[in-house]
């Protein structure tokens, strides 16, 4: 992932946990604030500490402290973690308690022209998140070769990810984001995120990604 945008973890040399930007019943009824924390300190967080733990097991093995059969089971470990980090800390930032206006502006034109209209967007992107098996997630991205809009589902937290893809809209779906508000009702849950996507926080990720040649 070009994770262009991403300044809120990592700091002195850790990947460190950022705070919520709201406060924890902010996001209410999407979903719930216990839900919220259980999902933000313990999920994100194991996440944070297990990036930062793959990362030492990489030096080790630089360094010659640690054997080199270490080093398949570490890069596999820190891409999972990694990529739980860096989705989420998108996911938090892309929603919002109540919602701004819709796309406009070159964002919105960017919409238009990859997916033919707002609408037809935000139905593939609800598809595509449903149709998600077990764990993973629903993103809106830059395509690197095309530098179209695209929709993609992600397993886990980094199978099936296109190489260089620029994620601007990312909608978590493994059942903790969302059980506890949701029970099994995934498709509930993203019909509600959708009314809770933080558009103008999207549009200045997607301005970012502008300046690096869309």
């Amino acid at each position: 992932m070009n994770c262009i945008y991403l300044t809120h973890g990592y700091a002195d040399g850790h990947y460190v946990l950022p705070p919520l930007p709201y406060d924890i019943a902010e996001l209410e009824p999407l979903v719930s604030a216990e839900t919220l924390l259980l999902h933000h300190d313990k999920h994100h967080a194991a996440y944070v500490a297990g990036a930062n733990a793959a990362t030492d097991e990489l030096r080790r093995i630089n360094n010659g402290s640690l054997g080199p059969e270490h080093a398949a089971c570490a890069t596999q470990k820190l891409a999972f973690h990694l990529g739980g980090h860096i989705l989420h800390t998108l996911y938090w930032h892309n929603m919002i308690g109540v919602p701004p206006c819709l796309p406009q502006g070159a964002f919105g034109e960017a919409l238009v022209h990859s997916f033919g209209s707002f609408d037809s967007f935000c139905r593939l992107f609800a598809t595509v998140a449903e149709s998600v098996q077990g764990s993973g997630w629903a993103v809106l991205g830059v395509d690197p070769v095309s530098r179209r809009l695209m929709v993609c589902g992600i397993c886990r937290h980094q199978d099936v990810m296109v190489p260089g893809f620029t994620p601007l809209l990312a909608c978590d779906v493994w059942e903790h984001a969302y059980y506890l508000t949701w029970h099994n009702n995934r498709k509930g849950y993203i019909d509600a995120f959708m009314r809770h996507v933080n558009w103008q926080n999207v549009a200045e990720i997607f301005e970012r990604s502008c300046s690096h040649g869309y």
